[in-house]
């Protein structure tokens, strides 16, 4: 990688750390859970699109670091997992849809691990379980879109530009 790419690998991984702090998350609501929309999945996506699959990686793994510290410690695979497939599918569709694809395919390990997470870990029902994974997939999802358009915008208006790593 030159010596460009990693600074932008490293700034996007900072700005995902920053954007995922509860202060720049918007709380909502679902049923009886609240979760809080997130924007940290932006700079991932970002970066997955402009500099590749190792930078997407690398972003995601690194970016999401305060959440597993401060959430779920499984996270920084899968969000791992969401950058470098957003890359792999931005070779071939838009932006958009490629960190759509790119969370499809995150959403198998996130509701294994999430599931895991709450019934060994910390000790819930698997009914009751099952019930806490599907907000939480619902607000990962609606972070995923808002996220996904953002970043095709965001794209455009770098390639119309002229920026490019």
């Amino acid at each position: 990688m030159k010596a460009k790419t990693v600074a932008f690998v490293a700034v996007m991984a900072a700005l995902a750390n920053v954007m995922s702090l509860p202060p720049l998350a918007i709380p909502i609501p679902i049923g009886a859970f609240t979760s809080s929309l997130h924007f940290f999945q932006l700079a991932i996506f970002l970066a997955a699109i402009l500099a590749g699959p190792w930078a997407g990686l690398l972003s995601g793994a690194v970016g999401s670091l305060f959440m597993s510290a401060t959430r779920i410690p499984f996270i920084v695979g899968g969000i791992a997992i969401l950058g470098a497939c957003t890359a792999i599918f931005a070779k071939r569709f838009r932006p958009v849809i490629a960190c759509l694809l790119a969370f499809l395919v995150q959403l198998p390990y996130i509701f294994a691990t999430d599931y895991l997470w709450f019934t060994y870990f910390m000790g819930t029902p698997p009914a009751a379980a099952l019930g806490i994974v599907a907000p939480i997939l619902l607000s990962l999802g609606l972070e995923a879109v808002a996220c996904a358009i953002l970043a095709d915008v965001i794209v455009h208006y770098l390639k119309r530009s002229g920026i490019t790593l």
